[in-house]
């Protein structure tokens, strides 16, 4: 998937889109889930500055646009940094508050299942704005039984786990770059993962160590680093 960005000649378009995904994948979820997409459309729609990806608000307006107390909006947030959607670009410091950015496209990535849901112009249109150049599937050829490979089921483990989530959210990029990583263990909060060889341990430090970090706190880790070392 390549780095979505809502600017440009179609930005309004593309920020419309966006917030499709969101509201479609709300609607599929409980209501927990709901308030939490709710209200951070809400920072999106009254806050955030698309241009340069920043969003600067303080906690004491958060709660007063959410109509909630403070703990809540540390909890929600929280919330939203584990997921993905949030990530700190600058902490706050000396009375600031800090610079937050949107991850579009971890967003568009956990939205995707719902995408349906809207309408097959819709998918059409998405699949192509969030899929690689020169990607694009090619026809179908109906004289081939397509292989159907197995799940993988989660194992022991805090990376046990993680991979579970990493095979169902990508099966291609799973299978690619992280079924051959074997569990170096955790110590001292720091989860090691073995590659199979130094480019591959340079590729996944370089390209998709974000996606390891997430997954690893989606399978319930608090792990505070996480270190790729080739076998």
């Amino acid at each position: 998937m390549q780095r979505i960005r809502a600017v440009g000649r179609e930005a309004a378009a593309k920020k419309y889109d966006i917030l499709s995904a969101m509201m479609a994948h709300a609607l599929t979820g409980d209501p927990h889930d709901q308030r939490l997409v709710l209200r951070l459309m809400a920072l999106i729609t009254t806050r955030y500055n698309w241009q340069s990806d920043e969003l600067t608000i303080g906690q004491r307006e958060i709660a007063r646009l959410w109509c909630v107390d403070e703990r809540t909006v540390k909890r929600e947030m929280a919330r939203l940094r584990v997921l993905g959607w949030i990530i700190v670009k600058r902490q706050g410091a000396r009375g600031r508050v800090s610079v937050l950015g949107l991850d579009l496209d971890r967003i568009l990535l956990d939205t995707r299942p719902a995408w349906p849901n809207i309408g097959p112009d819709y998918v059409a249109r998405m699949g192509s704005e969030t899929e690689p150049a020169g990607t694009g599937a090619a026809p179908a050829d109906t004289t081939v039984v397509p292989f159907r490979r197995p799940e993988i089921a989660a194992e022991a483990g805090l990376w046990g786990a993680a991979r579970a989530l990493l095979a169902a959210e990508d099966r291609a990029l799973f299978d690619a770059w992280f079924a051959g990583l074997a569990d170096g263990g955790v110590e001292q909060g720091c989860l090691t993962l073995i590659a199979p060889s130094r480019f591959h341990a340079a590729y996944l430090r370089t390209h998709l160590i974000e996606r390891l970090r997430i997954a690893v706190r989606r399978a319930g880790g608090h792990v505070a680093q996480i270190r790729i070392e080739a076998g």
